[in-house]
């Protein structure tokens, strides 16, 4: 590589370094050096020498999910352009999963920690004895001290219950609440505030709870609906899973969306672009996030004392056929 450039070693290693005494017509050169031979630092060994092992892990509850998998994707890009590597822990999203990345990490070669909880409550993240930096992602409770990034769930929930009410809908069903704490929790905050804002009545018999957040759920959770004895003239499916789910149960039951039964979801994954009718839905800035929590842990990983800070995600609602028919998209 020096020889290549007609330079040193140490010229080489400010250059790799971004060291600031380095000319630009000498960075020129190395970088051309090290283009032309496809050279890659090795992150580890010089990250060792600092203390550090150029690792992180990302611990979300399921691979499987597309809106985890996007994130997983997302994430990985982020700490490759900060020349860090990401090794993913799937929890299961249980207790059991989750106490794993709390304590049992430690052995691991790895400089921090980027952990999406759902079944461990904020006091049991707060008493961990492990001591490697973490940032929390999502809706779970955080304890002070923590780094957390999340998606204002009610407010944007909020938002797209109010623009089906907007459609014309004013039987607007829900699939995905829960009980307790989480997202479905939220999600049902912002969907009950929407409707009692437009003087809509809340009614409990066309909310749809205990159903997992997946297609079969989806699929399950719109048969019960269409089997109750309240009609109903929408749906907001807590996430895009449950709508797309949602969707084939009401065309194998006869009903054209979105002129019978407008749908509408959360999370704005890629299966709900290309699904028909297109999804309306949240869409949260993925990327965003994900820059966003690299940056924290690579900032609590230089700077363990450094004050917490609490990020929200930006989002935006995506009208699309579910919701706004054929006739009405451009």
């Amino acid at each position: 590589m020096a020889d290549r450039a007609g330079v040193s070693f140490k010229t080489v290693s400010n250059v790799i370094n971004n060291h600031p005494n380095v000319t630009p017509q000498t960075r020129e050169k190395v970088m051309a050096a090290i283009a032309e031979l496809r050279y890659r630092p090795n992150v580890s060994a010089r990250s060792l020498r600092h203390g550090r092992s150029g690792f992180l892990a990302l611990a979300l509850p399921e691979l499987t999910s597309p809106y985890f998998a996007a994130l997983a994707s997302e994430i990985g890009s982020a700490a490759k352009r900060e020349g860090l590597v990401v090794l993913i822990e799937e929890t299961g999203g249980d207790r059991e999963g989750e106490q794993i990345v709390l304590e049992g990490l430690a052995s691991h070669l790895i400089d921090g920690i980027i952990f999406s909880p759902m079944a461990t409550p904020a006091e049991e993240v707060a008493a961990r004895s492990d001591t490697t930096p973490m940032v929390l992602l999502g809706e779970r409770g955080y304890p002070a001290g923590y780094d957390h990034i999340a998606v204002d769930n009610v407010r944007a929930a909020r938002e797209i219950t109010q623009h089906l009410i907007e459609c014309g809908r004013t039987r607007i069903a829900a699939i995905g609440a829960e009980h307790g704490s989480g997202t479905g929790v939220l999600r049902a905050c912002g969907y009950r505030a929407a409707l009692e804002a437009a003087g809509l009545n809340v009614d409990p018999d066309i909310i749809v709870s205990g159903v997992s957040y997946s297609r079969a759920g989806g699929a399950r959770g719109m048969a019960e609906l269409l089997d109750g004895a309240q009609p109903i003239d929408a749906v907001f499916c807590f996430n895009d899973v449950l709508a797309l789910g949602a969707v084939r149960t009401l065309h194998q039951r006869g009903y054209r969306v979105p002129e019978d039964v407008a749908v509408a979801g959360f999370d704005d994954i890629e299966d709900g672009r290309y699904s028909s009718p297109s999804l309306t839905t949240v869409s949260p800035d993925v990327p965003f996030l994900a820059d966003e929590a690299v940056r924290l842990l690579a900032r609590r990983v230089a700077e363990p004392g450094v004050a917490a800070e609490d990020i929200e995600v930006p989002f935006t609602i995506e009208p699309r056929e579910s919701t706004m028919g054929t006739n009405h998209l451009t």
